[in-house]
């Protein structure tokens, strides 16, 4: 097995069976499948025990962060790939991940796939509607057109899918739990990376996945990850982003990351004691019990 795929889901079990069966169909290489079931009220758990797949699980919804860590303990390969349950990977997507992770001298590195979304991403990907919806996939449509959309490789991997090796997971201790149930714990983990020397943040052009986008998500109170960013790195993510790994900047572009000066880690610092004075929480939603 190449990588160890852990795929943390809530009550998804239509996405996540179209996720796992593209897996199967469009991968090169066979993968080691993880899947971190919370609540499984409607048949996920069952499911999942009858596919035989490797699997945690907690009785209600813990979050991204809880479960990605938990699923750390079933690992049994090199590589963890993080990959959401409602997102459907293309011909090809292991195939430029591993063939660059071969390329590479040592294991710090960060790697993501490159997403196509139906709508205008807040992030980096490719605006192309293929539907939002089971009832309005177009996956024929998809699998005809979808490697000659234009992209190329970037620079500023963050977001899932993404890719590293168990050694630099284990070195952060993966996803920060404070961050739960998952807003902002992405730009933390690549803050944690950055803090131990890692610089090869780069999105892979012809790694591609179709992301159906926040079927989870919108169904969950949020914690509020801007001011616990600030809170805990001095600066917003905005900062890590646009100055340190040059999220979305083409990839062959000579360009380096410029210093946070003192005035930038001062001025957030100023807003992060402002909202504290002001009582706003910033911690999760619901605490554990």
């Amino acid at each position: 097995m190449r990588f160890s795929i852990i795929i943390p889901t809530w009550n998804n079990l239509p996405f996540l069976r179209l996720c796992v069966d593209s897996i199967r169909r469009h991968s090169s290489e066979e993968h080691q499948i993880i899947i971190h079931v919370n609540e499984g009220s409607d048949g996920t758990l069952e499911w999942v025990r009858e596919q035989g797949f490797d699997y945690t699980w907690s009785e209600r919804n813990v979050g991204v962060c809880i479960a990605c860590n938990m699923m750390r303990a079933k690992v049994q390969t090199d590589y963890i790939l993080y990959l959401n349950d409602d997102m459907y990977v293309l011909p090809g997507w292991d195939t430029a991940l591993a063939a660059e992770v071969d390329a590479l001298p040592d294991n710090r590195f960060f790697l993501s796939s490159t997403m196509i979304h139906p709508r205008k991403p807040e992030n980096i990907g490719i605006v192309a509607d293929y539907g939002d919806s089971l009832e309005t996939f177009e996956e024929e449509r998809l699998l005809r057109e979808y490697a000659a959309l234009p992209c190329a490789d970037w620079r500023g991997a963050t977001w899932p899918p993404n890719l590293l090796h168990r050694d630099i997971w284990d070195l952060v201790g993966g996803y920060s739990i404070e961050f739960s149930p998952g807003m902002g714990s992405d730009p933390d983990l690549t803050a944690k990376l950055w803090m131990i020397g890692v610089r090869h943040f780069k999105g892979l052009a012809d790694s591609r996945v179709y992301h159906f986008e926040t079927k989870s998500t919108e169904r969950i109170r949020q914690n509020d990850a801007r001011m616990q960013f600030m809170l805990k790195w001095g600066v917003a993510n905005s900062v890590l982003r646009d100055q340190l790994t040059l999220l979305g900047q083409p990839w062959e572009t000579p360009s380096s990351p410029s210093p946070i000066t003192k005035g930038t880690r001062l001025r957030y610092r100023l807003k992060v004691i402002i909202n504290l004075i002001k009582g706003k929480q910033i911690g999760p939603i619901e605490p554990l019990q």
